[in-house]
């Protein structure tokens, strides 16, 4: 369980406080056919994939950046590019994404590419375009000076070592030699299996093969294998070493300690690209001075929902938020939510195929009838958003002495209803600007209205929701119970005091 997850979701929800991320590594386009078997060709003993339809995505380093991104960060990209037609393309799909790809670009040489053949959600066939050769001295220059110019600006650095030959000794080296001077921590995704070229790096994170490799040591013995990624930190120069363990989860290495955090359990179609899910959430949790005791618990939750998916696919913010909300239930003061936190929360909830209800009141002495409206509300859809008038709203709308009670405790006492999973105050006379911000699949309103004189109405019903009546419970209002309180009041006799 993470220890403040009610932080950890406001972090989320802010885009990692719009964390800038350095990632430099070996980029490639990941291109997919997707199509069915039904037969084997009679020219050889293989099958014959009929191709429906194509996809390409960026993989590699170029994963990494994708995952920060939809994560809400800042990120910036360099890596090799072969000035050819797939380096277009994958420059397209990270600008299109928010990623600034800086790439160096190499004549002579391909962009490295994966084309990938599936049918029935199962790989058939891996082609791989890639440079035959070491890149030349000079692109390496150009490489380290683009990232070395820009570095001091970013908050953490990733290096994403895919083993084609960006990421040689001197490269790695002189980026962590920079941005230890700016004091900018540095992650990296080894494949070498030498982890001494990334020396005097923050963390390193690799999975078990890749740490069996290193350390000589018995994949199958986790105990001594996790032992001797211990042994090798001091050696290294690091503080950390967070091991990635499949279906165990991952394991937190420092000199003197050791963490496991379990796995979180889901189904799993396709593990490609699962560990550029977990760098970047940990380089955005380090960048935000988040402790890796609890990075690693959002890492597996985020790594959790990307293995269910085929294909290399990026973590949305969106998807986060919504397997982090699953695991605690929110507190009244987190149902208190200004727009554009409102916002982030609804999206988490359409990530997660959830339909949003919206209605709107002034809520002045909550009774059985505003209680009774809340929960049929709630049962028109999944997640149910309350818009509360201001006091000086519901002074236009009610004249004086209205409100009787005042708009904060009014939210409080709406956010503590089950019903009602967010409330938000607006100021104007009508919601309507809430309405059209947050774009409702149901629209709901008290059984004393006709549809044509609910405000959003038709603009719910041109986005295609729909608008919910319900009926009122006969004889309870707020007015009523304004009225019968004075009468009380007035007819009541005085008592007579007695001091003792």
């Amino acid at each position: 369980m993470i220890s403040d997850l009610q932080a950890t979701i406001s972090l989320v929800e802010s885009g990692w406080r719009n964390a800038k991320v350095l990632v430099v590594g070996d980029v490639m386009l990941d291109k997919y056919i997707w199509g069915e078997v039904e037969r084997i060709s009679p020219e050889a003993p293989v099958p014959v994939v009929r191709a429906a339809w194509q996809d390409e995505k960026p993989g590699g380093a170029a994963n990494v950046a994708m995952n920060l991104a939809g994560l809400g960060s800042c990120v910036t990209l360099c890596g090799f590019g072969g000035g050819d037609l797939e380096q277009e393309r994958l420059e397209s799909l990270l600008a299109d994404a928010g990623v600034e790809p800086l790439l160096t670009t190499v004549t002579g040489l391909p962009t490295t590419t994966k084309l990938r053949i599936l049918a029935d959600n199962q790989q058939i066939l891996r082609l791989d375009r890639e440079a035959p050769i070491a890149y030349y001295s000079a692109a390496y220059e150009e490489l380290l000076k683009h990232a070395l110019k820009v570095l001091p600006d970013f908050s953490v650095v990733v290096l994403s070592d895919y083993a084609k030959g960006v990421l040689t000794e001197e490269v790695c080296q002189a980026l962590v030699a920079e941005a230890r001077r700016f004091n900018v921590p540095v992650l990296v995704d080894p494949k070498n299996p030498s982890f001494t070229r990334y020396r005097g790096a923050t963390v390193i994170c690799p999975n078990r093969k890749e740490l069996s490799a290193a350390t000589g040591g018995p994949s199958l013995d986790l105990d001594r294998l996790l032992a001797a990624g211990q042994a090798m930190l001091p050696s290294l120069g690091m503080k950390i070493m967070a091991v990635t363990l499949g279906e165990k989860g991952i394991a937190v290495l420092r000199p003197h300690s050791l963490l496991y955090a379990p796995a979180v359990v889901r189904q799993v179609y396709d593990v490609s690209g699962a560990g550029d899910t977990v760098i970047a959430v940990l380089a955005l949790a380090m960048a935000c001075g988040v402790e890796m005791e609890a990075a690693v618990q959002v890492a597996n939750i985020a790594a959790g929902i990307v293995v269910s998916k085929v294909g290399t696919v990026a973590i949305q913010q969106g998807e986060l938020l919504g397997a982090l909300s699953r695991e605690t239930t929110v507190s009244v003061d987190e149902k208190l939510l200004p727009l554009d936190r409102l916002l982030s929360r609804v999206a988490c909830w359409r990530s997660a195929g959830q339909h949003v209800v919206f209605t709107n009141g002034c809520f002045d002495i909550l009774h059985v009838g505003h209680i009774t409206l809340l929960e049929e509300a709630r049962r028109k859809g999944d997640r149910l958003i309350v818009a509360l008038n201001s006091d000086s709203s519901v002074r236009r709308v009610k004249g004086l002495p209205r409100p009787i009670v005042g708009q904060c405790e009014r939210a409080k006492i709406l956010a503590a209803l089950s019903a009602v999973d967010a409330v938000v105050i607006f100021d104007e006379s009508t919601p309507l600007k809430l309405i059209a911000a947050i774009r409702p699949e149901v629209l709901v309103k008290g059984g004393d209205y006709t549809e044509e004189n609910v405000i959003g109405a038709r603009e719910v019903r041109a986005w295609g929701g729909r608008v919910e009546l319900i009926p009122l419970v006969k004889g309870v209002s707020t007015t009523r119970l304004i009225a019968k309180s004075v009468v009380s009041a007035t007819t009541t006799p005085a008592r007579s005091v007695v001091a003792v």
